[in-house]
């Protein structure tokens, strides 16, 4: 179920193309587009920017990500004792809190689709196989 050599050789040169173009861009307006960037952004600049600050600031980072942890878990239990106590009292719950309760499901729903169909390479019909 594969492609056939030729539909794949031609794929294969529109991605070459597509890629010196990108690249050809890249080249061109790179330059400007970082220093741009850098200029809006160097409040956030360490210094001195070296490999050694980076590794630095990557283990402050994930050791800080690592000591939120017992306060994640903490209100993760906090925010399932509302649910619990919303639950136990649906009976006095209103319409207009289970319409919104009922669009947030199937808001979560639509991103899940959106993330499906980008997950296929944006195809409705399915994976390619």
């Amino acid at each position: 179920m594969g492609m056939v050599p030729a539909a794949m050789a031609a794929r294969l040169a529109q991605l070459r193309t597509k890629a010196a173009q990108a690249a050809d861009f890249a080249s061109k307006h790179g330059g400007a587009y970082y220093k741009e960037a850098m200029e809006k952004n160097k409040q956030y600049v360490v210094q001195p920017p070296t490999v050694e600050k980076c590794q630095e600031l990557s283990k402050q980072l994930f050791y800080t990500r690592l000591a939120s942890l017992p306060g994640r878990y903490e209100s993760f239990w906090k925010e399932l004792d509302c649910v619990k106590q919303v639950w136990k009292n649906r009976k006095d719950l209103k319409v207009e809190d289970l319409g919104i309760a009922t669009l947030f499901g199937v808001e979560l729903y639509a991103w899940f689709c959106v993330g499906e169909i980008a997950g296929r390479g944006f195809t409705l019909t399915g994976y390619k196989v």
